[in-house]
């Protein structure tokens, strides 16, 4: 029955939005896209097969709102929302620590060629592509900027999931992001340095302590609150994934307002270019982790930890950059996009399961 209502509402909507815009009600049409994609999101969840595409079409409810009323998420009594990415970042990047063990860091000595091959398309494959990407396009520097950040960034949670999700190599996949988020404080400052400092004035130290302080302190916090409270707070093992999600939506929404501008004359063509990183990972991901020798298992999830970056991450360095509203936009479209496109990839993959396959020396 809720299955069938939903539905029913979201071609209501849908029927509603085309009247709208066929006879120019432009100033009803951020209201009637709200609801568009409030009741897909309802309906998509009553259905098993589809339900994990909820979260993102709840993401493109929040980013319709912030661009019809970019005051309600830019201020709230005189307090700017802008201050709320840090923390919630923080509280998001301890999740994943409480989310985490030591267990995830001996991948490393199981399958030491797997995370180096890992590790080497992780940091080379997205920084040049976001920097090709970035000068192809012809965007303005602090946009550039921010594609070029989305690709030095480490990996995270999400493609674990779709690692999960597609029955890849899991074990891998959370050694990779553990490994990968840890060498961030080196690598993104490095790569930005290389690649972004004719764009925008790079300070690689201070790059460092701000990813030291999001994500390095907090899953540190996590990690230990794991090792000494794990099953003693079960209420908190199962709001952490609610909160990252809320507290990711509440990012992206903040971010969106704040560059609403930008986005209202780059939009199209930055979701291209997001759309054209996000699949080029994936595809370098895989066909370089066979090219060096992984079973399609390990490809597959490398294809993940490669093309699936924390967006959130980079939304926070271009926050304490000052850049928000400009090397912040990559970041916030590229999270709903890789949702999309990660999702579609892991429900395909899982319905070609890959044979047993003998494991490759030293792995």
């Amino acid at each position: 029955m809720l299955k069938k209502l939903s539905w029913i509402i979201f071609y209501v909507a849908l029927a509603l939005t085309i009247i709208g815009v066929f006879i120019d009600g432009w100033n009803y049409l951020g209201p009637l896209l709200i609801l568009l994609f409030l009741s897909l999101a309802w309906a998509v969840r009553q259905s098993p097969t589809l339900k994990g595409f909820s979260f993102t079409v709840l993401i493109f409810a929040a980013v319709t709102a912030s661009m019809y009323y970019p005051a309600v998420f830019s201020s709230l009594g005189g307090f700017d929302l802008k201050r709320l990415i840090i923390p919630l970042l923080m509280i998001i990047m301890f999740g994943m620590g409480t989310a985490m063990s030591m267990k995830d860091f001996r991948g490393v000595v199981r399958m030491p060629k797997a995370v180096l091959v890992g590790l080497i398309c992780q940091f080379t494959i997205m920084p040049f592509v976001g920097f090709g990407l970035a000068y192809i396009f012809g965007f303005p520097p602090e946009i550039a900027a921010g594609i070029i950040l989305v690709g030095s960034s480490p990996s995270g949670l999400a493609s674990n999931v779709m690692s999960y999700i597609s029955g890849s190599n899991l074990a891998l996949s959370l050694t990779l992001t553990a490994v990968a988020t840890l060498l961030a404080p080196i690598f993104t400052p490095a790569l930005m340095k290389l690649l972004a400092n004719e764009l925008v004035p790079i300070d690689f130290w201070g790059m460092l302590w701000s990813i030291i302080k999001i994500v390095i302190l907090p899953i540190v916090a996590g990690l230990i609150f794991n090792r000494f409270a794990h099953g003693k707070f079960i209420w908190l093992d199962k709001a952490m994934p609610v909160v990252s999600m809320g507290g990711i939506a509440i990012i992206i929404t903040i971010i969106t307002a704040a560059g609403r501008d930008s986005l209202l004359s780059l939009g199209l063509l930055l979701i291209v270019a997001v759309l054209l990183h996000n699949a080029i990972g994936y595809f370098f991901g895989y066909w370089g982790s066979l090219l060096f020798g992984l079973d399609k298992k390990s490809a597959r999830t490398v294809a993940f930890e490669v093309g699936m970056q924390n967006a959130g991450l980079a939304s926070g360095i271009a926050l304490e950059m000052g850049r928000v509203a400009t090397m912040g936009l990559a970041p916030a479209v590229f999270g709903p996009m890789m949702n999309i496109t990660g999702s579609s990839l892991a429900t395909w993959w899982r319905g070609k399961p890959v044979e047993k396959e003998i494991p490759i020396a030293g792995e």
